[in-house]
């Protein structure tokens, strides 16, 4: 009995040592700026007339290093995930401290999930070439409707009043959240050039906020417009997660309106950012 004490003994201090050590890495890592240790290298902001603001970090949370993230959203203290891949896609509730799955739901295997968005209670996710968004009810994750769209889903958003859906092309549609239809369609550009790649989104302080495929910027776009308001460059966080294996493009936007905080992460990324906007002037 007595060497098996000591083997429980000598676990529990390692696992002590471990979660203390991931500790100090995040103790470190959070309110550091790291926008001098890497700039971005995005086309998409040369010759731009836009202002580009930089980031600060302010907390950093463990993510999930198996979640191909498409979609994010916050809602009373939990981070709500839709994660990708034909055979692999969910829809989670995670605990934001601790990276913890609380809830769960798995999609068949012919379903490639996409983005997320919460309104009234439910949650909408898309799927990429289905032409399916399926709606639950945001506490039991029970499927309570399919609808159906034509052409792909990326992401989705919403400002209490229209959805706003992109399909990784140059436009976003608004579209009605009960029948769906959409009631207009925004261009996205900055000036004269237009914007591709219009990925993930989340509606933020009155703004789309939009992932763009494969580059490490985020698009401020007016809801009203589809012109680019702003830039917002990222590179700063590859700095922190680009020697780890395996990990994908940035995306991920999640936004708590009540504590005015803004999350961030990306596919495969082992940690997710709380980050502040540090304006360019």
């Amino acid at each position: 009995m007595r060497v098996k004490s000591d083997f429980e003994k000598a676990a529990r201090l390692t696992k002590i040592k471990i979660v203390l050590a991931a500790q100090a890495l995040l103790f470190l890592l959070a309110g550091q700026n790291f926008a001098v240790a890497k700039e971005s290298s995005s086309s998409l902001l040369i010759n731009t007339k836009k202002p580009v603001d930089s980031v600060e970090i302010i907390n950093v949370y463990p993510h999930d290093l198996g979640a191909f993230t498409q979609g994010l959203l916050y809602h009373r203290g939990y981070l709500y995930e839709s994660t990708g891949l034909n055979g692999k896609s969910s829809l989670r509730k995670v605990d934001l401290k601790t990276g913890k799955i609380v809830k769960q739901i798995n999609l068949s295997d012919e379903y490639f999930a996409e983005g997320i968005t919460l309104y009234e209670g439910r949650i909408y996710q898309l799927t990429w070439q289905n032409q399916k968004a399926f709606v639950y009810e945001s506490n039991t994750f029970k499927k309570i409707q399919t609808i159906n769209y034509k052409g792909e889903g990326w992401g989705i958003a919403t400002d209490s009043r229209n959805l706003f859906m992109s399909d990784g092309s140059a436009t976003i549609v608004r579209r009605d959240p009960v029948s769906f239809n959409v009631n207009r369609i925004l261009n996205v550009s900055d000036d004269n050039k237009t914007i591709q790649g219009i990925n993930e989104l989340e509606y933020v302080r009155g703004e789309i906020w939009a992932n763009i495929f494969m580059e490490d910027v985020i698009a401020r776009i007016s809801p009203s417009t589809g012109n680019v308001i702003g830039w917002i460059d990222l590179a700063p966080l590859y700095a922190v997660v680009e020697n780890r294996s395996g990990v994908d493009v940035l995306n991920g936007i999640a936004y708590d309106k009540i504590k005015d905080r803004i999350f961030v992460t990306g596919k495969y990324w082992p940690y997710l950012f709380e980050i502040k906007i540090k304006k360019s002037r």
